[in-house]
């Protein structure tokens, strides 16, 4: 598996791929998904190459809680808190990660079903 350092989010932080970004940090960036799941489909990530949810340890509570913060302030700014959005942290293959960088799915603009998978 390949580390966090070299992912095509990575390149993006590094703005060496495009990227339709929405919120930028010193921490944090967030950017539509190329691959979108629902209208609205944006993806929170952390700056600090950080493989997923599992790799992270009590250092990092921060910034995990930065990732929720710009989350739902994201989602505000694109019209979501109105009428909801789910967020999505998946974690290993298993988990459904396509990419070995942590990262948080915000998804809305239509109404989500349960169970999600």
């Amino acid at each position: 598996m390949p580390q966090a350092s070299d992912t095509v989010f990575s390149k993006i932080i590094r703005k060496e791929i495009p990227a339709k970004i929405v919120y930028e940090s010193q921490t944090v960036i967030a950017f539509h998904d190329i691959n979108p799941q629902a209208p609205v489909h944006i993806l929170i990530i952390p700056k600090k190459p950080l493989v997923n949810i599992s790799a992270a340890d009590r250092g990092d509570l921060e910034l995990l809680g930065e990732l929720l913060l710009v989350a739902g302030e994201v989602a505000e700014q694109e019209g979501l808190s109105k009428g909801g959005y789910r967020l999505v942290v998946n974690n290993g293959r298993d988990g459904g990660q396509e990419v070995p960088h942590l990262h948080v799915h915000l998804l809305g603009g239509r109404k989500m079903t349960w169970p999600p998978g």
